[in-house]
């Protein structure tokens, strides 16, 4: 397939102030592009294009072939998949991943620092009511797919007690099936071909593909600095007609860990207003914080509800991941569009988890606390291990990530891919390579904190035998952290 004619909008034409003239998407991205203000526009073709260019094609992953083109059955009957299936690219992780299930099968003991999936079980209390809730022949059925109301009333209570913010559990609430549920839904709510959604770079790869999913191009801007990242956002505007219809911001933000403050909301909400787009704010991180840090909400700044809603999660700090519970907060607007989605996808959450949340949110906040001081134990032990073997570290003041620059002369000689597939080959640690997120996260590995200090420990021994580095190097900190 050819994917330039795919992604970048060869055939949608649309007047560009930048451009002074009617243009293609291709054209105004090489334009904003070179200017060096965002990424790419009009879905991914650049992103897959620039993973291509950084591979050899013995790399690409077999396993997983994309974009997936018609299957034919045993029969010979062919099954031709939708357009927005034949968009994909292919999972650039696969290769990794398959290592690493080889490995372990034979009998590898794999440090996997890989994906932010929380190792640590969620509080007894909040266990032992799921267990009660789940017997009650009662929460068997059905439920609303906005979620139970004294849920809603829970969440509501939390966000007055962390952000001072007071939500109508009726309009402003609804309960989902994890956050990337409700932003995926959201954006099946929101956007539509010839729509225009801005998103982080580098990028959480659902902040992207739920966006294309949907029919929506993206431009991807830079957040590593916040303040350059409203600068170009109103460059944006103010060059690209229609303007962006969404902008999708992710402090703290997987995967490089960039905080802001809340001024940074206040500049976002009074940019909505004079270029009338929506806000979708994925504060998954915020139980996550370090260093007394606080991480701000959207919704406690003046006009934020006006523009925008927030998505929050308990698979972090509750450590409820596989528990699929999270939560869309604001716009009433924007929550009745979702949950108007919603009611045609599913028939809500089962009832005794939505039960047992209750539970959690009300009596288990000093546990979500202790959850926070325990990945900020478990940051400084692997900061500190790779201070020593010499890379330059900064160290988060949020999430359960540390997003480390690859040292030279590796970084020279090698791709974010090829580097991470050294450390699991020869290392076994498991690592998520940068440029899995985009061409904007090339250079660096993205390193979950879900092992235990000890296992944290032996994975710096492993990579410092592994590159061959000495432990007793000088600290390599990055001024400012």
């Amino acid at each position: 397939m050819d994917f330039s004619k795919t992604w970048n909008g060869s055939s949608l034409r649309r007047y560009s102030p930048f451009c002074r003239r009617f243009c293609t998407l291709k054209e105004i991205n090489q334009k904003l592009t070179h200017s060096g203000i965002c990424t790419y526009i009009g879905g991914s073709a650049a992103l897959l294009e620039g993973h291509r260019k950084r591979m050899h094609e013995k790399d690409l992953p077999k396993e997983v072939p994309g974009p997936i083109g018609p299957t034919e059955t045993r029969s010979g009957f062919s099954i031709p998949v939708a357009d927005r299936v034949l968009r994909l690219p292919p999972y650039l992780f696969a290769r990794i991943n398959k290592l690493l299930y080889e490995k372990r099968r034979a009998g590898a003991d794999v440090i996997d620092l890989g994906m932010g999936n929380p190792s640590d079980p969620p509080q007894d209390i909040v266990i032992e009511k799921l267990a009660a809730a789940a017997r009650d022949p009662d929460n068997h059925g059905y439920t609303e797919s906005r979620g139970i109301l004294n849920l809603r009333r829970e969440v509501a209570s939390k966000y007055f007690k962390q952000f001072g913010v007071r939500l109508d559990p009726e309009s402003e609430i609804i309960v989902c099936l994890g956050s990337k549920d409700g932003f995926s839904h959201l954006c099946l709510a929101l956007l539509g071909p010839g729509d225009t959604a801005v998103v982080p770079a580098p990028s959480y790869p659902p902040h992207v593909y739920a966006v294309i999913l949907a029919g929506a191009s993206t431009i991807s801007l830079d957040v590593t600095k916040p303040d350059e990242f409203l600068s170009r956002l109103a460059f944006v505007c103010q060059n690209l007609f229609p303007r962006p219809k969404v902008v999708v911001v992710n402090f703290p933000h997987n995967p490089t860990t960039t905080v802001v403050e809340a001024d940074f909301y206040h500049e976002l909400v009074r940019l909505a207003k004079r270029y009338s787009f929506l806000v979708i704010s994925d504060l998954a991180y915020a139980d996550v914080t370090f260093d007394g840090y606080r991480a701000p909400s959207l919704l406690a700044v003046p006009g934020g509800r006006d523009v925008g809603v927030e998505l929050t999660t308990m698979s972090k700090g509750y450590n409820m991941a596989g528990w699929r519970v999270g939560f869309c907060c604001g716009n009433a607007e924007m929550v009745r569009a979702l949950a108007t989605v919603k009611t045609y996808y599913d028939y809500g959450m089962f009832r005794a988890i939505q039960v047992a949340a209750i539970v959690a949110l009300r009596h288990t906040d000093a546990a979500v606390e202790a959850q926070a001081r325990e990945y900020q134990r478990r940051r400084d032990v692997l900061c500190e291990g790779l201070e020593r073997l010499g890379w330059p570290i900064v160290r988060p003041k949020a999430t359960m990530f540390v997003w480390a620059k690859i040292p030279e002369p590796w970084a020279s000689q090698m791709s974010s891919f090829d580097f991470a597939m050294k450390l699991l080959k020869e290392a076994d640690v498991a690592v998520s390579p940068g440029g899995g997120f985009g061409a904007a996260g090339e250079g660096y590995l993205r390193l979950a904190l879900v092992e235990n200090e000890h296992r944290l420990r032996q994975a710096v021994r492993q990579i410092g035998r592994c590159l061959g580095q000495a432990q007793s190097q000088p600290p390599a900190r990055v001024a400012g952290t």
